[in-house]
């Protein structure tokens, strides 16, 4: 089995945008998410490893219990999750239109750091070489100024530093079981951690800010848990 480099971890995501990747939970020393693949026909499968950076928190769980609520997928689903969810964290109730502007306007926020401020670039540096591994800086900031504009782990890289947000992505228990054998199940397994450094609160007033918990559920499509 030949370890992946960091560098391509996002891989795993372009792998899971066309349903070719399975998973299984394994411990790890390493100090974030890795993966290895290993060749089975024609494509790899992947499997992710939670690390030793999320034992002691919520994320460490292998199955949690959360509702799951609908996001519209007109390729803004990632930003519309994480607008929603930051909106319920604060008891916040917003309509579609409004959803749809600010997850728009998330979707800007990482073009401007991105693309448009090379000073603020550089605090981005994991966002842009996981960019960088498919595609050059000027295509990706060519595509992203589109409405359409498919978000995933660049974004999530970017988004809970720039809004001190800490995200947690998990995947249906079922996919995990389906990818190990077991059978079905109905529970979401955490497989990525975005922004822990916020949790236990920043700044002054110490504002702790509660997890955005987003379930990735293949076809690069992002709902979100609570």
């Amino acid at each position: 089995m030949e370890e992946l480099k960091p560098s391509n971890n996002n891989i795993l995501l372009e792998q899971l945008r066309h349903g070719l990747a399975r998973f299984e939970l394994v411990s790890s020393p390493t100090p974030s998410i890795s993966s290895a693949s290993f060749l089975q026909g024609n494509s790899y499968a992947f499997f992710a490893r939670i690390g030793s950076s999320m034992n002691g928190s919520p994320a460490a769980k292998k199955v949690e219990q959360y509702a799951v609520d609908r996001v519209t997928g007109d390729g803004r689903c990632l930003f519309r999750a994480l607008v929603k969810g930051m909106a319920f964290n604060k008891g916040l109730t917003i309509n579609p239109r409004r959803e749809r502007d600010d997850a728009d306007e998330l979707r800007m926020a990482v073009k401007e750091v991105i693309c448009n401020d090379p000073k603020e670039r550089e605090k981005y540096k994991e966002a842009l070489i996981a960019i960088t591994v498919d595609e050059s800086l000027k295509r990706y900031c060519q595509r992203i100024g589109r409405h359409d504009f498919w978000g995933g782990e660049s974004e999530l890289l970017v988004l809970s530093k720039l809004c001190k947000q800490p995200i947690i992505v998990y995947i249906p228990e079922h996919e995990h079981r389906r990818g190990g054998g077991g059978g079905y199940g109905s529970g979401f397994i955490p497989i990525a951690e975005y922004g822990a450094e916020f949790r236990g609160g920043w700044g002054k007033g110490n504002n702790k800010k509660n997890v955005v918990r987003l379930l990735y559920s293949g076809r690069n499509h992002y709902d979100l848990l609570r």
